[in-house]
């Protein structure tokens, strides 16, 4: 069995999802979000979600992690927000020694709907039918799921250089 943590990385929302797969089945474990406040400085919402991450960590116990690579054509202010939150990301993943693998946002979006261009409402219903929810699914949350899934189902090819 492995298990997963896929996260969407966000300064505002970070969303997380942990997932496992036991012989081909992928079950949906649990999954949240990070919230830091606006009013606080950059640093103080940064440790919010070192922290955070680290008590999701440190409760679920990952075999490894995946996160969303950043693509932005325009918004330069949410691009660097979202930036400096994957950059603690990355430092919790480093300082538990977990690995994680990368993928493009059309690559996820692919293996979830089979439509590399989805848009969010379309990668929500897949994910909402997948694990038979009844609830809306925030979007960073469903996004998290999504990466996570991307993850058990490509790790082995990421691995040896193939996707």
């Amino acid at each position: 069995m492995r298990r997963v943590i896929g996260i969407d990385p966000g300064l505002e929302d970070t969303g997380w999802a942990i997932l496992s797969s036991d012989n081909g089945r992928i079950i949906l474990e649990n999954f949240g979000l990070i919230k830091t406040e606006r009013n606080l400085s950059i640093s103080k919402r940064l440790c919010q979600i070192y922290d955070g991450l680290n008590d999701i960590i440190a409760e679920f116990n990952p075999d490894a992690a995946s996160i969303e690579e950043v693509f932005f054509i325009d918004k330069i202010r949410t691009q660097e927000a979202t930036m400096e939150a994957r950059g603690v990301i990355l430092l919790a993943f480093e300082k538990s020694g977990i690995k994680y693998n990368e993928y493009n946002p059309r690559l996820i979006k692919k293996n979830i709907t089979g439509n590399g261009n989805a848009n969010k409402k379309q990668v929500q219903s897949v994910i909402k039918m997948m694990f038979s929810m009844d609830k809306e699914l925030y979007p960073d949350i469903a996004d998290a799921v999504a990466i996570g899934i991307c993850d058990l189902k490509l790790y082995k090819l990421k691995e040896k250089g193939l996707v």
